[in-house]
């Protein structure tokens, strides 16, 4: 079997889904040519860092880029229309249709099948375990196998009518697996003061930045109490205009003014491998954020938690807002301050929630979960050929 795996994003992101699966169907010893597909940037560089690093046989085939007109749309949105990604896609569909599967972490690669009609299956392994609406719309059923983290987005999927009796599997969270064997990280700060990780997405309808997130650091910048790392979504400072589809906002992004750059207190990461690797989520000591699915990464081992709710959001009661239940909601900055006291007072105070909302979203077992995808995904593989 020729199986792919495609990376078709310039954020690094994404490959920490992917790539430990093709890693693993590799070198599971079934007789499978793997290929990862990769157009570029970060992501390109740290899949061939990673392949470099395995024993595993994968081949890595770069994509032809994109043509002028979506270089031109792309540029000219400021990248709220990622029209390179889709003129990618149809001018690699040569590349594609050999293949028995094709596995994706994203929905933009369904334009191979709802656009040039290819008779392609098509392996979702999402990217993130998080509680946002656009994570369970109509497209999420279209795949015709989708890898889940655990009970969580199954029965989400579930009830919104979108999962196919044959077309699902729970296998984990393949990138948990190098928690096992990668050490922690150093603290980058020696102070000894809390950590604290400031998480933003980039989503204009949900996002703590546009309305807040520079008086967020400003108040960091000015007190000695807290160490901040502010490392937002890796996308948020890729482009210039940002835009959501659940609700519909378009915004300009606020940039990180110069003065708050390179002060002792405060670590301003805005996209490095270290955004997207778990290195932040696994150092801080309280985690600040919105609708970032690395809540859930950061949960991996509970501590306290703070969500920015500057837009007075009813959220009690909505599924995309689960993760609000891990800490205390706040909107403005007298209520982060007291929200900080209580989480050094009260470390906790959120355990128990934090717990049931981890082992929910996550159905973690002794097999790594990167070998269960790769087994999910050649047994279902084999069925459909039989």
């Amino acid at each position: 079997m020729r199986i792919g795996f495609l990376l078709n994003h310039e954020g690094g992101h994404q490959v920490g889904h992917v790539l430990p699966i093709a890693l693993a169907m590799a070198a599971s010893g079934d007789s499978v040519d793997v290929q990862v597909f990769v157009s570029g940037g970060a992501a390109e560089e740290e899949v061939r860092r990673q392949v470099g690093e395995s024993a595993a046989r994968v081949s890595i085939t770069p994509l032809r880029e994109a043509g002028l007109a979506g270089r031109i749309i792309t540029a000219m949105t400021g990248g709220a229309i990622p029209a390179t990604r889709v003129s990618i896609l149809g001018r690699n569909r040569e590349l594609f249709s050999g293949l028995d599967a094709l596995v994706v972490p994203e929905k933009t690669s369904l334009i191979l099948k709802t656009r040039y009609g290819m008779d392609l299956p098509l392996i979702h392994t999402r990217h993130g375990a998080g509680d946002r609406a656009i994570g369970f719309d109509k497209a999420s059923g279209r795949f015709d196998l989708v890898l889940l983290s655990g009970h969580k987005v199954r029965d989400r999927l579930a009830q919104a009518g979108l999962l196919k009796e044959d077309g699902h599997a729970i296998v984990g969270y393949p990138k948990f697996d190098r928690l096992a064997t990668t050490p922690a990280p150093p603290r980058i700060f020696t102070n000894g003061r809390p950590i604290v990780l400031y998480n933003p997405h980039p989503s204009p309808a949900l996002s703590s930045w546009y309305a807040m997130g520079r008086s967020v650091l400003e108040y960091f910048a000015s007190q000695d109490e807290f160490n901040l790392i502010f490392a937002p979504h890796v996308m948020l400072f890729r482009k210039r205009y940002q835009a959501s589809l659940a609700p519909l906002r378009f915004s300009a992004v606020p940039q990180v003014p110069d003065h708050l750059q390179g002060l002792p207190q405060v670590h301003v990461d805005t996209g490095s491998q270290a955004s997207v690797d778990m290195t932040y989520t696994r150092m801080a000591d309280i985690y600040i954020g919105d609708a970032s699915s690395q809540i859930y990464e950061f949960l991996a081992q509970p501590r306290p938690c703070i969500f920015l709710n500057p837009a007075k959001l009813h959220w009690q009661d909505d599924p995309n807002f689960a993760h609000w239940k891990a800490g205390a909601v706040v909107s403005n900055l007298d209520e982060l301050r007291a929200a900080l006291r209580r989480a050094v007072e009260q470390p906790d105070e959120y355990r128990h929630a934090q717990q049931q909302l981890f082992s929910y979203t996550f159905d973690l077992q002794p097999e790594p979960s990167a070998r269960r995808a790769a087994r999910a995904i050649l047994e279902w593989l084999r069925r459909r050929q039989s």
